[in-house]
């Protein structure tokens, strides 16, 4: 498989992409990540590079995520949102798993929230839907359709008792 080459291919995967933790939030427009590719106090940065930001990519499609190598001293996390204004948060030091876990403390949806946006994403109110808990319990009372075996008994020739339709 083509997509299983290069260095570390499990982030290419759809099960590790969808185990991301870090939903942003709605306000969130830009998410850039600044680090360098030397210096111990820039570990966990490089890490949480390649380790979380395809997950990130993954998880929150309509956010620009942006990674700014070897242009400062000390690594941090800017977040711009959508009024206008940024939030800086500082990553010196930290390792990946303690910047993924103060992300979702401060710029991450919680977990009401997701719970609250996975309910109505897989509302009930779409009139295709028929069964317990829609509008219509049975497909049958859509117009155009065949009426109920229960109700109106099917035509010999659609019940699949009969091999040959009386002539």
């Amino acid at each position: 498989m083509p997509f299983m080459k290069g260095r570390e291919p499990i982030r290419r995967t759809l099960k590790y992409l969808n185990a991301g933790k870090l939903v942003l939030k709605d306000k969130v427009r830009i998410f850039s990540v600044n680090y360098n590719t030397y210096g111990d106090h820039h570990a966990g940065a490089r890490d949480f590079v390649f380790w979380n930001i395809p997950q990130i990519q993954f998880k929150n499609p309509e956010v620009q995520v942006l990674t700014l190598k070897n242009m400062t001293p000390s690594p941090f996390v800017r977040c711009y949102f959508d009024d206008g204004r940024d939030m800086l948060i500082d990553v010196d030091g930290r390792n990946r798993d303690d910047i993924i876990e103060h992300l979702v403390k401060v710029v991450g949806k919680t977990r009401e929230q997701l719970d609250a946006e996975a309910r109505l994403k897989e509302s009930k109110d779409n009139p295709a839907n028929f069964g317990y808990g829609c509008g219509r319990h049975c497909i049958c009372e859509i117009p155009g359709q065949v009426p109920c075996p229960g109700t109106v008994p099917l035509p010999d020739h659609m019940r699949g008792k009969v091999l040959f339709a009386p002539k």
